[in-house]
């Protein structure tokens, strides 16, 4: 990660308010991407991630360096890449079986709506509905869990002819 905090400013800060000041990296500075860039198709590339890719493995794999995965991480707004970035097919398993006593229980229930989009990648034309339902799908604890890593391995990409002028933009906002 140095390459991502070498960015940040430095502050003298006093921890224990004894009047101790040190400098230090002022890691409560934060920017983001302006929504409409985000938007903007022309940017990126809609990616899905595999079980056991990192962010840096994506990044190697799409940008030939490991050092842009915190450029992955910012444009898709992951703040915590253990839990906001898919878990890895052991650490999933781990995860539902400590969450859930039956991952194979009902976790809800659920049909296609009746207006707007009849299919979709994440499922976000179904809607819960209550058990007695007419046409209602039972959704385990698995198939939820699992839904909820697809959603979270959908990213999009930064094109590579990009990644400098987002780099640099960076540096300027975060104020090094």
């Amino acid at each position: 990660m140095p390459a991502y905090f070498s960015k940040f400013p430095k502050i003298y800060y006093d921890a224990a308010g004894e009047g101790n000041y040190k400098l230090v990296t002022n890691l409560l500075r934060r920017v983001q991407i302006k929504g409409g860039i985000k938007e903007s198709g022309a940017l990126f590339d809609l990616y899905d991630v595999g079980g056991e890719e990192t962010p840096e493995s994506v990044s190697e794999q799409f940008y030939g360096d490991q050092k842009y995965y915190w450029i992955i991480l910012l444009f898709n707004n992951i703040k915590d890449r253990f839990y906001d970035w898919p878990l890895r097919s052991a650490q999933f398993e781990t995860y539902i079986n400590d969450k859930y006593a039956d991952v194979n229980a009902v976790h809800h229930y659920e049909v296609a709506q009746e207006s707007g989009p009849i299919t979709s990648f994440d499922d976000s034309h179904k809607i819960q509905v209550s058990e007695g339902t007419a046409g209602a799908t039972a959704i385990t604890n698995y198939e939820y869990e699992l839904r909820q890593q697809n959603k979270k391995g959908r990213i999009r990409l930064i094109r590579s002819e990009f990644l400098d002028l987002i780099a640099e933009e960076f540096t300027t906002l975060i104020g090094a």
